[in-house]
């Protein structure tokens, strides 16, 4: 197993958890834009329309994909700065 590999695994794993918790505090700021005050809605609220449940979906779907894909991208840069190798 390459270095670079076995060195980006834990860092992957860091990098997931702290791409989580970036995304949700985007989606968060971005949902209160979107509809003001009041959190986004679930799939299962009885009391909110397609709409604004699609809506919200559509929007944290899209803020988690690119956060995650410019976290990983960013661990991948520094693998490759420690190891020389870019992380397969």
């Amino acid at each position: 197993m390459k270095t670079s590999k076995i060195a980006y695994k834990p860092v992957g794993l860091v990098l997931g958890a702290l791409s989580g918790m970036i995304a949700g505090a985007a989606f968060k700021q971005a949902w209160k834009i979107v509809e003001g005050d009041g959190d986004a809605p679930d799939a299962t609220d009885e009391d909110r329309p397609w709409n604004q449940i699609l809506l919200a979906a559509a929007i944290q779907g899209a803020i988690f994909s690119v956060v995650k894909a410019a976290v990983d991208r960013s661990g991948a840069v520094a693998v490759r700065r420690l190891t020389g190798t870019w992380p397969d």
